[in-house]
C-alpha cells in the first residue's frame, strides 16, 4: 500500500535490468512513474525520450514490471511544457495561452490529440491541464511559459473542461493543477518559497470548482506556494488547511490528491525530507511525486517508504489514512486501460 503512494522519475531510455526503477516496480511496488526528456542534474537530453519508436519500447517494458496497474505519466501541456517534442518526432502541440485565445471546441481537439498521442506511447495519465489564472503575465514559471489558458477564471474553467473531455474521448486521464493556483506568484517554486499572499484571489479557486462540478476531475496536484490568508504556517502540500480544508471539505473533491514535486526547493529546502512526507500525507495527499530530476537519489523510494513504515509505529500517521489514500488510487486505477 506504501508503494502505491508513491510516483517517481528514474533515468533509463532503454529497458535495462539493473536500473533501480527495477526494484522499485517489482518489490517496493510504487504506484506510477513519470517520464522527463530533459535531465535537470545533469544539463542533458535524452533522460527517458529520444524517438517514439524507443519511447514504445521503454513504456512497454515499465508496464510489464510493475505487479499492480501502472500510472505511468507525463507532463504534456502543450506548447513549451511538452517532453514529446517534434524534434524527437512526435506530433506539434498549442500551449494553454494560444488554445485562450480560440474557442473551447480547439481545446477539445488538442485535448484529445495529446491524449491520442501519450496513448499510442502507453502513457495513461498527463499532469495537464493547468488550471492557473493568468493572474501575473511576468510569473516567470507559468505566464511567461505560457501556461495559462486566460486571466478570466471563468475562460480558464471552460477551456480546461474542453481539454480534459479531449483527453477522455482519447482514453486518458488528466491530473489539474496547480492547487490552489500558482498563476499570480512573483517567482517559481523550484527554485524555493513562494509568498503569495498579497496577490492570491479567490477567483483562483473558480477553475477547481467547475472541473469537480461537472465530475471530470480524475486528479488534482497540490504546489507548494505559501499564503498566510489560507495557512499562517504551511505552504499548500503540507497544509491541511488548505488541503482538507479548502479542496476536500468545501469542494468536497474525494478523488487522488498528488503533491507537486517534493523535491522542489520549496519544500526540499525548508522542511525535513521526514516531516514533509508525514505532513503531506496527513494534509491530505494520497500520492507523493519525487521526480528525482531536481535532486537525483536513486534510493528515494526506500527512504520514504522506511519513513511512512516509522510514522504508522510512531502513530503520526494512521493506517486508516494510508488506506483511504490506497482507495482512492485503486479506484483511479481501475479506470486505465493502457
Amino acid at each position: 500500500k506504501l508503494g502505491q503512494m508513491l510516483l517517481i522519475g528514474f533515468r533509463g531510455l532503454h529497458p535495462d535490468e539493473t536500473l533501480p526503477v527495477v526494484r522499485d516496480l517489482r518489490e517496493e511496488q510504487v504506484g506510477g512513474i513519470i517520464l522527463f526528456d530533459y535531465d535537470v542534474v545533469l544539463k542533458e537530453k535524452n533522460r527517458n525520450v529520444k524517438t517514439p519508436d524507443q519511447l514504445a519500447g521503454l513504456n512497454r517494458w515499465l508496464h510489464d514490471l510493475s505487479p499492480w496497474p501502472l500510472l505511468l505519466s507525463i507532463d504534456q501541456e502543450g506548447g513549451l511544457v511538452n517532453r514529446l517534442k517534434p524534434e524527437y518526432g512526435f506530433p506539434a502541440t498549442r500551449s494553454h495561452q494560444t488554445l485562450g485565445e480560440l474557442a473551447p471546441e480547439e481545446s477539445k481537439q488538442e485535448g484529445f490529440l495529446i491524449g491520442s498521442t501519450l496513448r499510442e506511447y502507453g502513457i495513461n495519465l498527463n499532469f495537464a491541464p493547468s488550471l492557473d489564472v493568468n493572474i501575473n503575465p511576468d510569473n516567470p514559471i507559468i505566464g511567461k511559459r505560457e501556461r495559462s489558458f486566460s486571466s478570466d477564471p471563468e475562460t480558464v474553467a471552460r477551456l480546461a473542461e474542453a481539454y480534459i473531455r479531449g483527453h477522455h474521448n482519447a482514453g486518458v486521464l488528466t491530473c489539474v493543477k496547480h492547487f490552489p493556483g500558482h498563476g499570480s506568484s512573483q517567482a517559481d517554486t523550484h527554485l524555493g518559497m513562494v509568498d503569495v499572499t498579497d496577490t492570491w484571489t479567490d477567483a483562483e479557486l473558480i477553475p477547481y470548482r467547475h472541473i469537480i462540478s461537472k465530475g471530470i476531475c480524475d486528479m488534482v496536484m497540490s504546489c507548494h506556494v505559501f499564503n498566510r490568508h489560507l495557512d499562517p504556517d504551511y505552504p499548500g502540500t503540507i497544509s491541511s488547511a488548505i488541503m482538507d480544508g479548502i479542496l476536500r471539505m468545501d469542494m468536497g473533491f474525494d478523488g487522488v490528491v498528488i503533491s507537486d514535486d517534493m523535491q522542489m526547493r520549496a519544500i526540499s529546502h525548508h522542511f525535513g525530507l521526514e516531516q514533509a512526507v508525514v505532513q503531506a500525507v496527513n494534509s491530505g495527499v494520497d500520492m507523493l511525486a519525487y521526480g528525482n530530476n531536481l535532486d537525483f537519489d536513486p534510493d528515494i523510494v526506500v527512504s520514504v517508504k522506511r519513513i511512512l513504515k516509522n510514522a504508522l509505529e510512531d502513530g503520526s500517521l494512521t493506517m486508516a489514512r494510508v488506506d483511504q489514500a490506497y482507495e482512492r488510487i485503486r479506484k483511479i486505477k481501475q479506470r486505465i486501460t493502457i
